[in-house]
């Protein structure tokens, strides 16, 4: 697996996101057993990821991920498992600094697991999980909660102090 990372705020360096992204992506893509893949990750700010949402998504909003799949891999039903990738550049993922740390703040959560929990859910959109649809939103939360685990990180789906 290869994660071509471009920085464009540095605090994304200080913050370790080469070491994050691999082990984020990594697992996410061993766990669904895609080997070779490649993924283009934009380590960026607030203003550039609103730039992005408004041009791709129409909403002029900052956001804390975006992913844009190199194919559509959507499973057929609601609920259902993928296609799995043909074309190994997966694509790529957007993430931001400051919508990043103020929800990892919000919940009580490390920066870093938040960031590990974002960069897992980007790539399985990229593997054409989603969770528009309630029983996607269950496939692909439950693989993010099982992901996660693995790596030591709490379900972020779970209630603070619940």
């Amino acid at each position: 697996m290869t994660v071509d990372l471009l920085i464009e705020d540095d605090r994304w360096q200080a913050a370790g996101l080469d070491a994050l992204a691999e082990r984020a992506c990594g697992a996410a893509l061993a766990r669904l057993g895609v080997v070779g893949a490649e993924i283009s990750l934009l380590a960026c700010d607030d203003a550039r990821i609103a730039v992005l949402n408004a041009e791709f998504r129409g909403k002029p909003a900052a956001t804390n991920v975006l992913s844009w799949p190199s194919e559509d891999r959507a499973a057929d039903e609601p609920g259902g498992d993928p296609v799995p990738p043909e074309d190994l550049e997966l694509g790529d993922i957007a993430i931001a600094w400051e919508t990043c740390a103020r929800e990892a703040e919000a919940a009580g959560r490390p920066f870093a697991d938040h960031v590990t929990h974002l960069l897992v859910h980007g790539t399985l959109h990229l593997l054409g999980y989603d969770h528009i649809d309630d029983k996607d939103a269950a496939l692909m939360e439950g693989l993010e909660v099982e992901i996660l685990g693995k790596l030591g990180i709490a379900d972020p789906y779970e209630e603070a102090g619940a």
